[in-house]
């Protein structure tokens, strides 16, 4: 008789267990960076189609007024003596006025945010202008959040309010935002580029000048075709981050100033190209009202705080760059090792030179 064994299959052993335990580790970790630039991608994307609706709006803005939306307005005939003070407090010393409206208050209803005005009761934009800067209503917008205007690779801070109170009228709590209008190459101070005015200025690191007239400043929007070296050739619109703290004015999407929703100077003096701030890549770019906190050199938000010179520089969590809508309305991806010479020239709306390859 043949005798028969009952075979049975054995366990793993431990040997086994932890080598597929290590081959399962190395297939997450080589996934993951994969999965991480895929987000990133998508994110970036995104950010660029915003970037796109926002250049469209303000196109069709252009289309109902005559010109680009204002960068900000400001109270009319402001003595030229007065303007490095209002930026300061955003009020000028002669009474009520205050700041007013910027370009991403006056575009809502052209992307598609109509409702943001339909359900805030009491708000009146337009009588800002009409009262000469005296009707602060449109500030009961300024506590919205308005998701076109966040980017999603910046979403750290995006609910941690700008709480100073701006000018006295109205209190903190400013909403965040990623994106700016191009007020030209030069600073902000005084009345540079008040009412488009434009200054000459050398890029950082070079000795020749060049006009430096803004795209959108304090009451002014360039017209398309005013816009002399080509609407396809200049940066209309470009990427923030939001400040580091509640204290800090970067990023915040109704507030017309630099560094806030604005850039401006940012290819000259302490400023050179995208994402300065670190400490290795000019650490005092920005030029910004604000106490000695909202400095952070480690994390690219370097800033001369408490400096009214109104320097604000692009910047963007995306690896290597900022997204910019151009004048034309498309978007380009302008990196960081752009030269200061080039960066100018495609922030200047008149410098009159060759368009730079970038």
């Amino acid at each position: 008789m043949v005798s028969s064994r009952s075979s049975r299959r054995s366990a793993f052993t431990l040997i086994e267990l932890l080598v597929v335990i290590a081959i399962i580790a190395i297939l997450i970790g080589l996934l993951l960076p994969a999965v991480q630039k895929v987000r990133e991608a998508a994110a970036r994307m995104k950010c660029s189609n915003q970037l796109k609706q926002i250049a469209l709006a303000s196109h069709n803005y252009h289309d109902t007024y005559g010109t680009l939306p204002p960068g900000v307005q400001w109270p009319a005939n402001l003595p030229n003596t007065q303007w490095g003070f209002v930026y300061v407090d955003q009020r000028d010393a002669l009474g009520s006025h205050g700041i007013g409206p910027n370009w991403a208050v006056l575009i809502l209803q052209f992307i598609e945010q109509g409702n943001v005005y339909a359900n805030t009761p009491g708000v009146n934009v337009g009588a800002y202008k009409s009262t000469n800067g005296v009707d602060q209503t449109w500030r009961g917008l300024k506590g919205i959040s308005v998701n076109t205007y966040l980017c999603p690779s910046d979403t750290g801070l995006k609910d941690v309010l700008y709480n100073v109170n701006v000018g006295g009228v109205g209190g903190g709590g400013w909403a965040r935002g990623n994106y700016a209008c191009n007020a030209g190459p030069r600073d902000y101070y005084g009345d540079n580029t008040i009412n488009g005015q434009s200054p000459t200025s050398s890029p950082n690191g070079f000795s020749n000048s060049y006009p430096a007239g803004p795209v959108q400043s304090a009451n002014y929007g360039a017209t398309l075709i005013g816009i002399e070296d080509g609407s396809s050739n200049t940066v209309m619109y470009a990427e923030l981050r939001i400040g580091v703290n509640a204290d800090d004015p970067r990023g915040t999407w109704a507030l017309g100033f630099p560094g806030a929703s604005m850039i401006a100077g940012h290819a000259v003096g302490d400023c050179y190209s995208p994402n300065d701030g670190f400490a290795s890549k000019w650490p005092y770019c920005d030029d910004l009202p604000g106490p000695s906190s909202i400095y952070d050199d480690k994390q690219g938000m370097g800033v001369w705080y408490g400096c009214n010179f109104g320097q604000g520089q692009a910047r963007s969590r995306h690896t290597g760059g900022v997204n910019c809508a151009m004048g034309d309305g498309s978007v380009r991806f302008i990196r960081d090792t752009i030269s200061s010479l080039q960066w100018f020239l495609i922030t200047s709306r008149n410098d009159g030179q060759a368009n730079p390859d970038i």
